[in-house]
């Protein structure tokens, strides 16, 4: 089966690894510890655990609150929104501040169509020597 991205969220009680890397809610660094002292740690501050990092030996974890958690997923999802989409299409158009009515008209019916077919379009226009 294909392994897929899991969301941004606490883990809960499902950890496959037997040791994790452990960083409290403050960012400092708890050491390498085992699945079930991480989770009495978890259990005794009241707080979730999310993986960071998993590429690394031992993985990263974090322990959050909710609110922290809401935070950082609400950050992901501006990084998201603001990164160009993968079939997005940017078009680039540039002339001389010097053209010629007609080829001007041309160019904005080349931009008009453009836009229609949902690119972004970056005109740069140059001045005339």
């Amino acid at each position: 089966q294909a392994k897929r991205k899991a969301a941004f969220g606490s883990v809960g009680r499902r950890i496959p690894y037997r040791i994790l890397h452990v960083i409290n809610q403050d960012g400092e660094s708890l050491g390498n510890m085992h699945r079930a002292e991480a989770l009495r740690l978890m259990d005794e501050h009241g707080l979730k655990l999310v993986l960071l990092r998993e590429n690394v030996e031992p993985p990263v974890y974090r322990l959050m609150t909710g609110q922290q958690i809401h935070e950082e997923q609400l950050k992901r999802a501006e990084k998201k929104k603001a990164s160009p989409k993968p079939g997005m299409c940017t078009k680039e158009l540039s002339f001389s501040s010097a053209i010629a009515k007609n080829d001007l008209e041309t160019k904005v019916k080349q931009i008009a169509l453009w836009i229609e077919k949902k690119h972004h379009v970056k005109v740069t226009v140059r001045q005339a020597k």
